[in-house]
């Protein structure tokens, strides 16, 4: 008897052992955090074909366009000298500088069309065509255009698009990888293998990413089922018959007995609450909002001037524009954005929590020196910062 219970205890023991390895993780990422048939994430996305292979010297060419893939230590301007280019104008396109370092298998986009290995990229076992030349100028832009509205991501429908070429999309501000895969109804996975993203997913601003091409179309959603008794006669309630007995009512502005009276709350408003935030820089306000030439504002200051966040937040962008003018961008509550244009000697960094108010750097030098201020939501939708300043 001793010995069956041992054996009965063993068996349940082992198969409670089974039923936990089950549960560990052991296989690739799960983008959707759920397991098993409760990941439902792929069904709402296209399939996509298998993404391109580079040829031997990292290039993937297009009828429209070239990408070329970093290879271990290499900086914009060491991939530029390997494809003999000018590192200016593949930083340019690529709104980078030409002394940022580079990750292994990043992928940028050719100004100008090199010459590639015979072998073309292949998409799905069918090999691309090459030729053509880009016009650069349609896809170069700074990190920031202080005179025209930032740039936005192309829509899906807006390209004419050529048979076997993915569309590109250029990452705007504000975007992460899984809202442009949602937008072209694509899965993150795809997206980051057609374009050798890191494990974090990141992407930066002003990146050009071509959009994995889809083999099926997303299936469509279950009919909704027709509730019970939809469609039938609503039966005539009994109350109905008899009109109900009058009552007395009374006008709804007129006020209950006793009420108290109410506080003047704008009275009691504090100085801090007045303002929804605080002016970035000292200085006054010399190029004011346009949201069609200047989306944001121009305040002068001088040079070293102390540059502060206009509220609490969190740092997401510490980068430069073209013209080597810093940039800081702060994510606030509410879904808002903070954009600081003209800052030196910055004093933060990505990821850092600050407060309104606290010190994120100095006004950079100019002729004349000042700071480009604006306020966006995470739609890119560009506001008017004065009407948070007062």
């Amino acid at each position: 008897m001793a010995r069956t219970s041992r054996l009965r205890a063993n068996l349940v023991l082992g198969a409670s052992v089974l039923a936990l390895s089950g549960c560990i993780q052991t296989g690739p990422l799960d983008w959707d955090l759920r397991r098993g048939n409760g990941d439902t994430s792929e069904a709402a996305r296209q399939a996509t074909a298998a993404a391109p292979t580079p040829d031997a010297n990292g290039i993937i060419s297009y009828p429209d366009y070239q990408l070329a893939t970093a290879r271990r230590g290499e900086s914009v301007a060491s991939m530029a000298g390997r494809l003999g280019m000018s590192p200016d104008a593949l930083a340019r396109a690529n709104a980078l500088r030409p002394t940022d370092p580079l990750r292994e298998g990043e992928m940028l986009l050719l100004p100008d069309r090199v010459s590639a290995t015979p072998q073309p990229a292949v998409i799905g076992g069918t090999a691309l065509p090459s030729g053509g030349s880009v016009d650069i100028r349609s896809i170069a832009t700074t990190a920031l255009d202080e005179a025209g509205p930032t740039p936005v991501a192309s829509s899906p429908a807006a390209s004419k698009p050529i048979a076997g070429q993915p569309l590109t999309h250029r990452v705007a501000r504000g975007e992460t990888a899984f809202i442009i895969a949602r937008t072209y109804n694509v899965s993150a996975k795809a997206l980051a293998d057609w374009n050798q993203l890191g494990p974090d997913m990141a992407v930066r601003e002003g990146q050009t990413l071509i959009i994995p091409i889809a083999t099926a179309a997303a299936p469509d959603p279950e009919p909704v089922p027709t509730p019970p008794g939809a469609g039938s006669p609503t039966p005539e309630p009994p109350s109905a018959k008899k009109p109900l007995p009058d009552e007395k009512t009374e006008a709804a502005a007129t006020k209950p007995k006793a009420t108290p009276v109410s506080p003047d709350l704008g009275a009691e408003k504090s100085a801090a609450s007045a303002t929804k935030m605080t002016m970035p820089v000292s200085g006054k306000i010399i190029l004011g909002y346009d949201p069609k030439k200047n989306q944001g504002i121009n305040i002068a200051a001088p040079a070293g001037s102390p540059v502060k966040a206009a509220d609490a937040g969190t740092v997401t962008v510490l980068s430069a524009d073209t013209t080597g003018k810093g940039i800081v961008i702060i994510r606030h509550a509410g879904n808002l954005l903070t954009v600081y244009v003209g800052v030196s000697d910055m004093v933060v960094k990505k990821g850092d929590k600050v407060k309104r108010g606290q010190e994120i750097g100095k006004v950079a030098p100019g002729d004349p020196a000042f700071l480009h201020f604006e306020v966006r939501d995470t739609t890119k939708k560009s506001y008017d910062p004065v009407d948070y300043l007062q």
